[in-house]
């Protein structure tokens, strides 16, 4: 099981899109999920969402630490929103059904667990799409298609070597890690949690060393290259749009449009079934 985020080499739909196009469609898509509550929009893009990463041929085993550790935290946001407002769904649809009193303030309140579903479904539906993003665009070929778009070369640059250096982390934390347990150094569950937090900081300070020399030589490198010297870089990877990109982009703006279209006939971002 990978641990990490990192491109995914493959032969698809999804993989033959440029950088460019796949970064345009993450934007459009994200707006168009973060400006509604509309229960239908959300569900019909996490659905088309899980249809293009099937598309791309990628495998469970590709995301199953991103998802795990996502659903974790969404799961957690879920818990926070329902602990300090557990009846905010009520002042936003007007109505309140409630299904069984737990205590104090809390119940279960239709219109509550409406909007908490609707909040987890915007994170959803974004998230395939996020990570196909992620998995599916070159580092060097991401850093193009910001460039392409107008952002300068130099941020594109760094983005770029940010993601590969991600693989080269986890490789470098896991060779420690394995040195500093052949050495004695426990980490596993059967000890102490206080323990194993300090037994972590014989991994974190040759890894945080070992990130800055990798720093030194890649800032090195590329000074003597002469780096930022220009105003303007040409790109091997940059590639012209086809027919498909095309597609891909106007599919995210018809999804936008959707989206805002049904604001306007639900007088605001949220669905109502309880009127």
């Amino acid at each position: 099981m990978s641990a990490t985020l990192s491109y995914i080499k493959k032969d698809s739909p999804i993989h033959r899109l440029t950088g460019s196009t796949k970064f345009i469609f993450f934007l459009i898509w994200s707006v168009a999920a973060m400006i509604t509550y509309d229960t239908r929009v959300l569900v019909a893009m996490f659905l088309m969402g899980v249809l293009f990463f099937v598309m791309s041929g990628l495998k469970w085993k590709d995301i199953r630490f991103a998802v795990l550790f996502m659903t974790w935290l969404i799961v957690i946001n879920l818990i926070a929103l329902y602990a300090f407002a557990p009846e905010q769904g009520v002042g936003i649809y007007g109505t309140r059904h409630e299904i069984v009193h737990l205590f104090w303030r809390y119940s279960i309140v239709a219109e509550e667990f409406f909007y908490l579903f609707n909040f987890m479904m915007k994170y959803l539906a974004v998230i395939p799409v996020a990570l196909l993003f992620i998995l599916a665009t070159n580092p060097s070929e991401f850093a193009a298609s910001l460039n392409k778009i107008g952002v300068s070369y130099k941020v594109g640059y760094s983005v770029a070597i940010a993601l590969r250096y991600i693989p080269d982390v986890q490789r470098d934390f896991h060779e420690i890690s394995q040195a500093q347990q052949a050495r004695g150094i426990d980490l596993s569950k059967k000890d102490k949690l206080t323990d194993r937090l300090k037994n972590s900081a014989a991994i974190l300070f040759p890894l945080v060393l070992s990130s800055l020399q990798r720093i030194e030589v890649i800032s090195n490198a590329m000074e003597l290259r002469g780096f930022g010297k220009n105003k303007k870089r040409t790109w091997i990877v940059e590639r012209p749009f086809k027919k498909c990109d095309y597609v891909a982009i106007l599919v995210a703006v018809l999804m936008l449009a959707v989206s805002a279209g049904f604001m306007v006939i639900n007088g605001g971002r949220y669905f109502n079934p309880f009127v």
